[in-house]
């Protein structure tokens, strides 16, 4: 079990080992005095006071239990996700989270306006009041709250079933805002193997080459050497003419 363990917990990511941490913090502040126990009765012919601290585990109500049963299951889920168990959780493993450190809270500061009904017997009274140990459980489960935000924005993947490839978050690719442009400013700079507009701009193309007349005294090309016919017949030049 031990080895399980230790493998589980070398599984997890840094976000999971947070909401682990603050799991056993908030059991652990169950294990310290929340109350302080006021007993009070009579000695022989005086009235006599007893302190006494009690733990909130030690303290059965609905309060300490609901908290106690959060822990429990915020430890058993970072153990099953450790050892890749595939299941899926509404809203995700963050939004869980969240929601079982603000329950966590909303119970301790419940207890700071209520605190566990005092009683009599037929020659003693008992009343509780808060120790400091409830103020370490406010804290664990602010904590807890905090540990499941940074879950839920990390967006770890789920494990999937046996054959089946673990579900990715999604993360498609935005399209990235270019802000405005200042035109006093200097020009923005241009991502790696984007054109410069400018140049592309002032780039000319080449024009084909004219074909050249030959030099060497043959007959001219054939746009000097033809003649326009007029009703089927040349038009002679005037040096034939005469």
């Amino acid at each position: 079990m031990i080895t399980r363990l230790r493998r589980a917990f070398g599984v997890l990511a840094a976000e999971q080992r947070r909401v682990l941490l603050a799991a056993v913090l908030v059991l652990v502040s169950m294990l310290l005095p929340w109350y302080s126990k006021t007993t009070t009765g009579f000695q022989g012919n005086t009235i006599a006071a007893q302190h006494e601290a009690k733990l909130a585990i030690f303290v059965p109500s609905f309060v300490e239990a609901s908290i106690f049963l959060v822990a429990i299951a915020l430890i058993v889920l970072m153990f099953r996700r450790g050892e890749r168990s595939a299941f899926h959780l509404p809203f995700g493993d963050g939004v869980v989270v969240t929601a079982a450190g603000a329950w966590v809270s909303l119970l301790v500061f419940y207890r700071f306006v209520d605190q566990p009904r005092g009683g009599t017997t037929r020659n003693l009274v008992y009343t509780y009041d808060l120790s400091w140990g409830i103020f370490f459980g406010l804290l664990a489960g602010a904590f807890l709250i905090y540990a499941g935000q940074r879950l839920r924005t990390a967006r770890l993947p789920e494990p999937g079933a046996p054959g089946e490839a673990p579900t990715q978050p999604d993360r498609r690719a935005r399209p990235r805002e270019r802000p405005p442009r200042d035109p006093f400013g200097p020009p923005p700079a241009r991502p790696p193997g984007e054109p410069d507009p400018a140049a592309a701009a002032t780039t000319r193309v080449p024009r084909a080459p004219r074909p050249r007349e030959p030099d060497d005294g043959t007959a001219p090309t054939e746009r000097h050497d033809r003649r326009p016919e007029i009703d089927g017949g040349t038009q002679l030049s005037f040096d034939e003419q005469e």
